[in-house]
């Protein structure tokens, strides 16, 4: 291989995670959903495999099980394919060194998994004396699903309390009694794809009996699985515990990586 693999990332939180690790540069092409100035190969769940070909990646990343099926096809066509399905907050980490190592630097992967895990214990340390609140975290209003997947470990990270599902649980449909019957001190927003566009009014109108701080949260904060989770435990502690003094919003380390290509 001359130069630095080629990476055409059809998974915003692959994107995600080889940015924060210096290793943008190695990305060729990703979806229509990536902030990256990158040619666009279409959507997350419909890419044009004629415009991938077109751009000679190394390999592919996707990541969900929503995205195995485009997967396989990838594969079905001779591409080489990175794919994870992390369900914790653990795992997520773990996929890290797994995505840079087919950039071509594990170890920037590494160093990002240990920089994530380092911050997470100074936001333990700053809180972990502090009663824990009792948290909702909804990711779909119609239905009301409550959050899954890593969603309960973000919040246990944040110093809250998640009864509603144990970590690696995909999300699932709630009722407002059993919402009600966990008698949250706050309501967290954050509907898959909408941003930051949680509405805190349509959620009072519901008029469940729920006497709780509600708060819309960018999606990307609690539903990717990247970097942006560590933006979710510092937003979240924030609004756990404004008078505590915590560490610094997390932002990436510094890495020598420059993948240039």
């Amino acid at each position: 291989m001359a130069g630095p693999p080629r990476v055409v990332s059809l998974a915003p939180s692959a994107t995600a995670i080889l940015d924060a690790a210096g290793l943008a540069s190695r990305i060729v092409g990703t979806t229509v959903h990536s902030p990256l100035e990158r040619p666009t190969v279409g959507g997350w769940l419909n890419p044009d495999f004629e415009r991938i070909a077109a751009l000679d990646p190394d390999v592919l990343c996707t990541c969900d099980d929503l995205q195995a099926e485009i997967a396989d096809e990838a594969r079905a066509r001779g591409f080489d394919v990175c794919h994870v399905e992390p369900a914790t907050l653990d795992e997520v980490f773990e996929t890290f060194p797994v995505i840079c190592a087919v950039a071509g630097d594990e170890r920037a992967g590494t160093t990002l998994a240990e920089d994530c895990r380092d911050h997470i214990d100074r936001v333990a340390a700053a809180v972990g004396d502090r009663p824990r609140p009792t948290v909702y975290c909804e990711e779909w209003a119609d239905p009301p699903m409550a959050a899954g997947n890593w969603v309960p470990d973000v919040v246990r990270a944040a110093g809250g309390s998640y009864p509603f599902l144990d970590a690696g649980e995909r999300s699932r449909e709630i009722t407002a009694e059993t919402v009600a019957a966990a008698d949250p001190d706050f309501v967290v927003l954050h509907p898959c794809g909408k941003g930051e566009r949680g509405d805190p009014e349509a959620f009072e109108t519901r008029q469940w009996d729920v006497d709780a701080a509600v708060h819309a949260v960018d999606d990307s904060l609690l539903n990717q699985p990247s970097p942006a989770l560590l933006g979710g435990v510092d937003r979240l502690a924030r609004c756990f515990f404004p008078t505590v003094d915590l560490p610094a919003p997390w932002s990436p380390p510094e890495t020598e990586s420059d993948g240039a290509i």
